[in-house]
Order: structure tokens, then sequence, then C-alpha cells
């Protein structure tokens, strides 16, 4: 019930959207998308509006997310981006779907997104996000959870 999600409030507040970035290629990781998304929104009580990679998804879903984003209170917004001509051409669906996490990012978003977090679409969010949406990052450009605890080189990101 809605009684679960008051501990998910921030001490000080906050509504401050949180934007997040996701992308699926075929139908059962499209099914994984839908079960991350719905794991977001019902562990926080912010807004949460969803940036989804267009190129790969099925007519059938962009066609149901409008539905299913107003049904459970969040925003969506597909987003797309033709492979640029003077990259080197991929034609492996994996690497095309890595290019487009790794190094679109900057052209797929408005300017005025300022972070953007970045979920595997078979991924389950059961925490709030804004836990890791407010983390300060120091001024560097990226975060990410390391693969484990015993790298000490990573210890100061």
């Amino acid at each position: 019930g809605g009684d679960s999600k008051a501990a998910a409030v921030p001490a000080g507040g906050g509504n401050e959207t949180m934007h997040v970035f996701s992308l699926a290629s075929g139908h059962l990781y499209e099914r994984f998308l839908r079960i991350m998304m719905l794991s977001v929104v019902r562990n926080t009580r912010r807004p949460v509006k969803f940036w989804l990679l267009r190129n790969f998804l099925s007519p059938k879903f962009k066609r149901e997310i409008p539905a299913l984003a107003r049904k459970h209170g969040f925003d969506v917004e597909l987003v797309t981006y033709k492979w640029p001509s003077w990259l080197h051409r991929q034609t492996e669906k994996q690497r095309i779907i890595w290019g487009y996490k790794i190094l679109m990012l900057d052209v797929l978003f408005p300017l005025g997104i300022d972070k953007i977090v970045y979920i595997d679409s078979d991924q389950v969010v059961r925490a709030d996000l804004a836990e890791l949406w407010d983390m300060d990052l120091k001024g560097r450009p990226l975060a990410y959870v390391p693969f484990c605890d015993s790298n000490k080189e990573m210890e100061d990101y």
C-alpha cells in the first residue's frame, strides 16, 4: 500500500524529478524493463521520468508505455539518435546498444538534464533511488556501483 513509501522520503523532503535512462531489445527485455520501471516508482515518492531508447523497442511496447506511465504516475520519453556517419558503423546489435549506452549519452538528452541514472532493464530496484540521486559526486562526471569491495583502486569513486 501507500504507507510503505513513507520511509522512502528523504529527510529533507525533495521533489526533484529523477531521470532514469534505460533500453531494451526484444520482448523479454521489454518485460524486464516494465518490471524495473515499476520497481523504481514503487520505492520512491519523488517524480520519476524514464528516458528510453526508441531504436530497439517494439511497436507494441511503444504503443503501451504511455498507458503504463499514466497508470503508475511517472513520465516517459522516447529518445533516438542516428548513428553518426563519421563513426565506424557497427553490425553486431550488442555493440550498437553498448555504443548508445556509452558514446551517445551527451546527445540523447536535452541540455537541461543535469543528471541521469542508467539502470539496466533487467534490474529490480529495491530501495529509494533518491539515495543515489542525491549523492554528491564532488564534481566528478559519473559514478557507478563498484564490481566488488576488494578493489582498492575504486575506493575514492
